[in-house]
């Protein structure tokens, strides 16, 4: 079915009498465009009117529009259709910053997008979304978190203590923040009711920028008008993190995606996701790079001979010191390595990259040095074999105790990884005791927040006159403006952790428990401070901060050589 291409300043032929997909131009700065099932208005900015199951599923809220970095919303100045196939037809609106394409098909419920970029600043956020009818939209739907959006109603007498984020008359919490999840880890997310449902899906996510600890926001009760909020963020480098403005090259794709209409079936949702898993890459993207690609593979071992067991990689910048967690100006794959330590990835696009890895716990819990190597080059149509690499890892070393994995994550403490929710901090302890050899990794706290001390008991013997000891404080994140002073045996300072050493990342009072920004703090301890025998090292937590701290990843002590 061909598509249908009106031009001119008056409608002279109604959207509901064109077939297929069509575009149709109002005036200079508005158009119609669908296809048989649904059809947009769109605006200089905004895209209003989405007709759809026979009524308009946006009503007084914004509907549709992208933009970067907060409110910079894209200004449409003309759309076109550039290419036309027997099948569909590509959509592209045009903007200072670049093009925003809609790709329509005559018999689906939604359309393909894809951005490319022409002129966008240096920027940290770059988003698509949906606000559409709170009375259509009732529910939202991550991976992590299913259910209803909170009530508008709850709204009207609640106390805003940040941004977006609500307390209630009985002391509980409301906040967007609630719905956020891993980007790689997710398989759709969308906003649905009893008649429709509103998904955008990513059969991949290599436009995505950051590791496989990069998370971000999704779906969430608008509070000033009760707007159901559907987010595509594609683009983000600040929330969860210690934020990075990134510059973006010309010519970079992200996308394509599928926004998906249905009936409000999640099952459906499912169904659709693999579907597009499988079709990806897409054939209709007219961009020769985009289907240029190659595929990797390769094995890591340790250097005191382990195989990298489970260990994360990420496919990422070559010969920069920007960390995973930020790249965000090219393409980005991850996977995990298997047992023997071997790992692959398919459909690369070509180029140059870097490889990393780090432990993911388990077999490698007690590794805490990342593999880097770069130029690593990936050819159309072949397999790069990088055959067997070395990781070295820390050697010579005898472990005095360790208090949970290394995974960069808070997992296996109490409440980490736990649902997200807004001042979980609040419910550790002031004070703790760990006994090593008699308390469990799950009796320390995911997070250190309230003023007190968290003593670690244990028992050691000086190997030799001159032996030294080396803590590693692992820390999954940390939210000032909290301080903790590191002692042992009560008298002796081994180092500090506040805001004078810590840059702030806000994933502690943004819901989140199980990661934010990543680092390793190393204190060398002389062998004649510790005792043979029971020695106590102490987390003094000496300044308070509500709802943020020190998110835990692990802690070891070892005598060196």
């Amino acid at each position: 079915m061909r598509a249908h291409l009106l031009v001119g300043f008056a409608a002279a032929v109604s959207p509901a009498s064109a077939r297929g997909p069509f575009l149709q131009q109002i005036n200079s700065t508005s158009w119609i465009f669908g296809n048989d099932i649904w059809n947009l208005t769109q605006g200089q900015t905004y895209a209003t009117n989405l007709q759809y199951q026979g009524s308009d599923a946006v009503k007084g809220a914004p509907g549709h529009y992208a933009g970067y970095d907060g409110e910079s919303n894209l200004q449409y100045t003309s759309a076109q259709i550039v290419s036309d196939a027997p099948d569909y037809i590509d959509i592209s609106f045009s903007s200072t910053y670049g093009e925003l394409h809609w790709v329509i098909y005559p018999d689906l419920a939604g359309a393909y997008q894809y951005f490319v970029n022409k002129a966008l600043p240096d920027i940290s956020i770059f988003r698509t979304l949906w606000r559409l009818d709170p009375a259509r939209f009732t529910k939202g739907y991550t991976t992590t978190k299913d259910g209803p959006l909170p009530d508008f109603s709850l709204y009207a007498n609640a106390t805003k203590v940040q941004d977006e984020t609500f307390q209630l008359a009985d002391g509980s919490y409301i906040t967007k923040y609630d719905f956020s999840n891993y980007v790689r880890e997710r398989d759709f997310v969308g906003v649905y009711g009893d008649k429709t449902g509103s998904w955008y899906i990513h059969p991949s996510y290599e436009y995505q920028p950051g590791s496989q600890l990069s998370q971000t926001l999704t779906v969430h009760r608008e509070s000033s008008k009760g707007d159901a909020v559907q987010l595509n963020v594609v683009q983000d480098t600040s929330h969860f993190r210690i934020g990075n403005a990134v510059p973006q090259p010309v010519g970079k794709i992200w996308g394509p995606w599928l926004w998906y209409l249905n009936d409000g079936s999640v099952a459906d949702a499912h169904k659709r996701a693999e579907k597009e898993r499988k079709n990806w890459p897409y054939p209709f993207l007219q961009d020769e790079a985009y289907h240029s690609r190659g595929n990797i593979k390769g094995k890591l071992v340790l250097s005191d001979g382990r195989p990298a067991a489970g260990a994360a990689i990420f496919l990422g910048d070559t010969d920069t010191s920007t960390r995973p967690l930020v790249q965000g100006a090219n393409y980005y794959y991850t996977t995990y390595a298997d047992a023997s330590g071997k790992f692959s990835l398919d459909h690369l696009r070509t180029g140059k990259y870097g490889l990393y890895a780090w432990s993911n716990g388990g077999a490698l819990g007690d590794v805490y040095t990342n593999f880097t190597t770069s130029s690593v080059s990936i050819t159309k149509g072949k397999t790069t074999n990088l055959r067997t690499l070395t990781w070295e890892v820390q050697q010579n070393r005898t472990s005095v105790f360790q208090i949970g994995d290394f995974d960069k994550k808070a997992l296996g403490f109490r409440n980490g990884g736990a649902p997200r929710q807004h001042g979980l901090t609040e419910k550790g302890p002031a004070n703790l005791t760990f006994v090593v050899g008699t308390s469990k990794t799950s009796d320390w706290y995911y997070a250190s927040s309230k003023l007190g001390t968290w003593d670690v008991v244990f028992n050691t013997t000086r190997p030799n006159p001159s032996a030294t000891a080396l803590l590693s404080l692992s820390l999954a994140g940390y939210s000032q403006s909290t301080g903790l002073t590191i002692y042992l045996n009560g008298n002796t300072t081994i180092g500090t952790i506040n805001k004078d050493t810590q840059t702030n990342d806000p994933a502690l009072y943004r819901s989140g428990t199980t990661s934010g920004e990543w680092r390793l703090l190393q204190f060398e301890l002389p062998g004649s401070n510790l005792h043979n025998g029971r020695n106590v090292l102490s987390f003094t937590v000496d300044r308070y901060t509500q709802w943020r701290g020190i998110l835990w990843d692990s802690i070891i002590l070892e005598w060196v050589g």
